[in-house]
């Protein structure tokens, strides 16, 4: 009976797991309001009713993928080795991974986006969004007042003003990417244009924070 509960348990949680991935990727390619239950269903070789059953409607199985998605970019920020450098540059590295994390997973910005145009309507419902993401303050807090410290970050930088500068400055860019390679007349997503855009990025937080 023991091994069967672990088994069932087991099942049930791998089952979550490939509606979540599915939803990831409906929501990711068609929005909030333009995806379907049925069509995440589908893609997760899963009935609609056990959806229901497991995430109640498809707000909470929206907000869920949200969630895994800040736990997935925060986590594997936490994870680097910003000790080993001077803060100035380790808020550079922090330019860098976001970069390159933006880059690798696309659909991450198209969720933000998603939830945006909804006025944040299901982070505001979520019980965990905050603490997932209260490393991305403390990192940068403790970058900023190492970097004092050691003289090698000026005083009355922001933390909320860092954060969103490292971000905007790749999420505007790579959101707005298709437009903006029309107006300039030029690939965008080329590698040298995306290899440019992060020196300019670096540039500017390295110039900004100088003492």
């Amino acid at each position: 009976m023991v091994i069967r509960s672990i088994r069932d348990n087991y099942d049930a949680a791998d089952k979550q797991q490939r509606i979540l991935q599915a939803a990831h990727a409906e929501f990711a390619e068609k929005g909030f309001d333009g995806a379907r239950v049925d069509s995440i269903a589908a893609r997760a070789r899963a009935n609609k009713q056990l959806i229901y059953y497991y995430f109640t409607n498809k707000d909470v199985l929206f907000t869920q993928v949200l969630e895994a998605a800040y736990r997935d970019i925060r986590e594997q920020e936490a994870a680097l080795d910003l000790a080993a450098f001077p803060a100035n540059e380790a808020i550079l590295k922090l330019v860098e991974f976001t970069w390159h994390y933006y880059l690798k997973n696309p659909e991450f910005i198209r969720l933000l986006n998603s939830e945006n145009q909804l006025k944040a309507r299901h982070l505001k419902t979520s019980g965990s969004t905050v603490e997932i993401n209260r490393s991305w303050i403390s990192i940068t807090e403790h970058l900023l007042a190492r970097g004092r410290a050691e003289g090698t970050v000026r005083d009355g930088i922001d933390v909320m003003q860092l954060n969103i500068n490292i971000s905007a400055l790749g999420f505007f860019y790579l959101i707005n990417q298709s437009t903006l390679s029309i107006l300039y007349q030029k690939d965008l997503g080329e590698q040298a244009a995306l290899d440019e855009r992060l020196r300019v990025m670096k540039e500017c937080i390295a110039a900004w924070i100088r003492p």
